[in-house]
This record gives C-alpha cells, structure tokens and sequence, in this order.
C-alpha cells in the first residue's frame, strides 16, 4: 500500500507513533552507557517554561508529563503523558534552547538521564537511535506550532506595522506561539488590563507566561526566549561562520560532521533570501519543488544534530584584522566576541530598496521583502504587486496567483528573458491574473497607516498613473552586506568580497598577504577568512551553487588550519 491510498487516521497514528515512538528493550541497552539512572519523586519537575534544555529523560518506570502553555500560564492537564520506553525533549534540545513548558514525574518513576553532548554522541554513533530521535524532535516541534502551544503569545493588530516582523522571525526561526488579534478577540482587553498595556504598546509580546515585551526588536526577543546557547567566550573555535544562508549552512553541515568546532552567527533567521522563497523547483533533488523555509530548516537541523551552534539574531560587527587568532565582535560590547581559527563570510546579500522618500513608513505595512503564507494570506482576493524581474520575483509572482485577485509584475527592463528561468517564465505567460509591467517602475506611494495606493511611470518619460494596490512586493538588484568589513577585506566597486584569482597584486599589496602561497580559490586577502555565496564577488546567484561553495569552503578550512 502506497502513503497516498493510507487513510488519514492511519497516517495520524503514524505520524503520532514517530513522534512519541516507545523504544525497544535492545535499544534502552544501548542508551544505558550514555546516561545515569535517577529516581523521581511524585510530583517532581525536571524542567521549568524558560530553564536551559540541557538533557532528556528516557522513562525506565512510572510516568512523566508535560504541560504546555495555553495563553499566559501552564494548562492543568497534560499535553503528553511520557511512559515506559518514552522519552522527553524536542527541537530545542538540538539547538541548546529552553522548555517551552514543564515536565513533571506523576508517580514515583525511574528515568535514565541522559546530557546534550551524550546525546550527540549517540546520533553521531547510532544511525537508528539518530533518526528516532531527530524525527520526533522535528514532528514535535511542528505540533507544538500547529497547536499554538508555547511560550510565546502575541498581541496585535495587523493594522500594526511591527507585527509582521515578529511573527515573520519566529515562524522562519520554527518557534511556536499564539496570536491573539486585537481587532476580533473578545477577549483580548483582559490581556491588556492584566500587563497594564494599553493599545499604543502594540505588538506585545508576552513570554514565559511573565516577561512582557513592548513592540521589541527580534534580538530582545531572541534573547527572551533564550533561543542561543551560552558559549564559553574565551574557547578558540576551528572557524566561526557569519551568515545561515544556504552557503553558511551548508558549510555548518560539513564542517561539524567532519569534527570541527563551529559556530554560526545568524543576525535574524536560517535560510537567508532563499528561505523566503515560496518555492525552489530547480534545486537538485526536489523534482516538485520545495518551500525554501522547509529547506533551511532542514538543513538547520542537520547542522545541529552533528554538533554546530548558532547564534540567532546576533551581528557580526567587526573582525580583527591584524591579529590570529582572529575576534568576531558580536553587538557594541567588547566582551561579545568569538575566538577563531578561521572565518566564513557568508552574509549574502539584501533586495535593494525603492529609492522613495516615505518607503519605511509602509515597511511592514504593505511593502515586503518576502512571499511567505503569512503575506500570501494578507493579500487574499487583493490586487498586488511585485518589483523585479529575477528568479525571486517569478516565483512570488506564481504563489501569490493562487489566492490574489491580480498580481502586477512591474519589470524595469524589457523583458524577463535575460533576468529569469524558462519554466518560470512560461509559467508567467500562462497565467491569467499575472500580468506585466515592462519599462516601468514605482514612484508614489500613498496611504494612512497602511498603503492604500501606489503610482508607476511606464517608460523613461512616460505618463504617471495611479492604482489602488495596497500590497507590493520588492525583490530587485542585490546589495552585499559587506559594510562592515569596508577596510578589512578587499572588496569590489560593487561591495562584493574579492576571493582566489579574483585578488590582483594591488588588492594583496594593499592588504599586505603575508604568506608566500597565493589565495584559495575561495579565500579573501585575510589568510584563513574565507567568502561563499551571494556575498562573493564573481559568484553564481543560485542556492545549489552556494551550498557547494559553502562545501568547498570546508576543504579550505582544513588547509588553513593544517598551516
């Protein structure tokens, strides 16, 4: 029987088994090496909403419960009952995050208690217990999202231009929450009246079940929801990677399962620009396509389970330049910094922005950077449109189709036969609501709050006419996020990083290269700072080719290393 002729209950208690599998006599045997056997008491807690996840517990005996969160505080009844052969955890105990809820011995039980490090040990080692294991970490972090469970509730309006960001970094980051929506929750001014918040606090963010959070930005939220493991700042890392994008993880990948020390740093969520696509069909592999949020998250959890941290909205700021090991500053303070080896640059690069002068009062607030579901849902039955005439903007452009009254693709140039993939294009042309805009570009937008109406002037001197579209989407041009690194590495007239061959004898002049070898194909004019991806000057703009050169880039690192 094939999976697509399984009845829907069956392919539920399936999925269920996975997620809370029960292992087997030989498989506890197995285990035993890795942990140590504890008695609980009834009644007592192993983890607290908001403590560090720092190991999980295998039942020997008896029975253990976990309680989520339902709105602001702890449901009395257990969301999952763990027995004999079960065992606790989820997602965050890959990535050294915090219980989104409480885990409690209902009767006197025995576990076997088993450590983070111990745990990796055993799916680097047990290819059956890694994919048990790693599965039902996956399957219940999406339930809990699904079923809105955890430590993290919204309040908003989606008149409320700060909302979007939120919810759009902790869906792209896979955090559970719940929104309650200001407009249409009866209930919602009990919220309100219990934090003392009034309606100019909006979004609220509510964590924990306690700490309340006024429209913050996603490093305080980051930070509230301990999404980042505690590092110890002065252990000197075989190579830090600046960026999670397909190059930064797949470099993560191969660099932990080849044993190195890795750290990534992350400013907002895995996957980059291509884990906001809504769509991937040319990516080798996936013949039907997939979601670049699903394959950023994929490869996010593959680089965890060989051992990768990450930091989550953290920026890199600055790298000594004169000195090895090298520093990656982290934020304004001095004393936030990563001791390394080696470094990958893997930054990539940001949609350049419409050159209008009131843009930022509409970001957020019917301008976007991404076509995700959350966007998708917004503009329902809307007419909208799309600037840029590349792959990114073909593929938004056909997503959005599906639930859009009309979507406007507004093309600066002639055409998309130079810009964009064949499929994509044909696709274009078929479709009936997506119609084009050649020569044209945004020069007005209008609105109160939210954008109400956009004006296009199609051609260089031709007429300015105005529409009532209140969604558009800008996906053109590619600027490098290199600022930072302006006089520390050699960087093209366009701000991409130099690599390899790419270095002519000024760029390694100028930087002083102390070493009598030339550059690596993917080094910069900083021995042992290497570039891959988008941020690379000379590179091919696709998410197969970052991820090789973020493999390549291993290869590298090792040489570097070995000198």
């Amino acid at each position: 029987m094939t999976s697509s002729t399984v009845p829907a209950p069956a392919k539920v208690g399936a999925q269920k088994a996975e997620a809370f599998p029960e292992l087997t006599p030989a498989q506890l045997q197995r285990l035993e090496p890795h942990g140590h056997r504890r008695k609980l008491a009834e009644g007592e807690v192993v983890g607290e909403p908001g403590q560090p996840v720092a190991k999980i517990f295998v039942v020997l005996s008896g029975q253990l419960d976990a309680f989520a969160h339902t709105t602001v505080q702890l449901s009395t009844n257990p969301a999952i009952n763990f027995t004999a052969g079960m065992f606790t955890g989820e997602r965050s105990i890959l990535s050294g995050g915090r219980f989104l809820g409480r885990i409690a011995a209902t009767v006197p039980s025995e576990v076997l208690e088993i450590e983070r490090d111990e745990l990796l040990n055993v799916m680097a080692t047990d290819t059956q217990l890694s994919d048990i294991f790693l599965r039902a970490f996956i399957l219940r972090r999406l339930e809990l999202i699904d079923r809105e469970q955890g430590d993290v509730v919204i309040l908003g309006s989606n008149h409320c231009s700060g909302l979007l960001h939120i919810i759009e970094f902790l869906t792209r980051n896979g955090h559970p929450y719940k929104m309650v929506d200001l407009d249409t929750d009866t209930a919602s001014q009990e919220l309100l009246d219990r934090f003392h918040l009034t309606a100019a606090d909006v979004p609220v963010v509510i964590c924990r079940g306690s700490v309340v959070l006024k429209n913050p930005t996603v490093e305080k939220l980051a930070d509230c929801l301990g999404l980042n493991p505690t590092l110890n700042r002065t252990q000197i890392w075989d190579v830090v990677i600046i960026g999670a994008g397909p190059a930064g993880l797949g470099a993560a990948v191969y660099a932990a399962s080849e044993g190195l020390k890795v750290v990534v740093v992350e400013a907002n969520a895995p996957g980059g620009q291509a884990g906001t696509s809504s769509r991937i069909e040319n990516y080798l592999g996936f013949p039907s396509g997939i979601a670049g949020q699903e394959l950023a998250a994929r490869a996010f959890d593959q680089a965890l389970k060989f051992g990768a941290r990450v930091l989550i909205a953290k920026h890199a700021v600055r790298i000594n330049c004169d000195q090895k090991p090298y520093r990656v500053f982290l934020g304004d303070g001095e004393d936030d910094v990563l001791i390394t080896r080696a470094i990958v640059v893997a930054t990539g690069v940001a949609y350049r922005k419409l050159e209008l002068s009131n843009l930022t009062r509409f970001e957020n607030a019917g301008v976007y950077y991404a076509a995700t579901q959350m966007e998708r849902r917004m503009c329902s039955d809307e007419e909208v449109a799309i600037v840029g005439g590349a792959n990114s903007a073909g593929q938004a452009a056909v997503f959005l189709a599906e639930t859009a009254k009309r979507v406007h693709m507004v093309i600066r140039s002639g055409g998309l036969s130079s810009t964009m993939s064949r499929y994509l294009i044909s696709r274009i042309d078929a479709h009936p609501r997506i119609v084009q805009h050649a020569r044209t570009e945004i020069v007005g937008l209008e609105g109160n709050g939210h954008l109400e109406r956009i004006s296009w002037r199609e051609g260089r001197n031709g007429p300015v006419a105005t529409q009532n579209i209140r969604h558009v989407f800008t996906m053109t041009g590619a600027e490098p996020a290199t600022k930072w690194l302006a006089g520390c590495l050699a960087l093209d007239d366009k701000g991409f990083i130099k690599t390899g061959p790419g270095l002519n004898a000024d760029d390694l002049a100028a930087a002083q290269w102390p070493l009598r070898r030339q550059p690596y194909l993917l080094e910069t004019s900083l021995p042992g700072v290497l570039a891959v991806g988008d941020v690379r000057s000379g590179s091919t703009k696709r998410v197969a080719s970052a991820v090789g050169e973020g493999s390549i880039a291993v290869a590298t690192v090792h040489q570097v290393l070995a000198e």
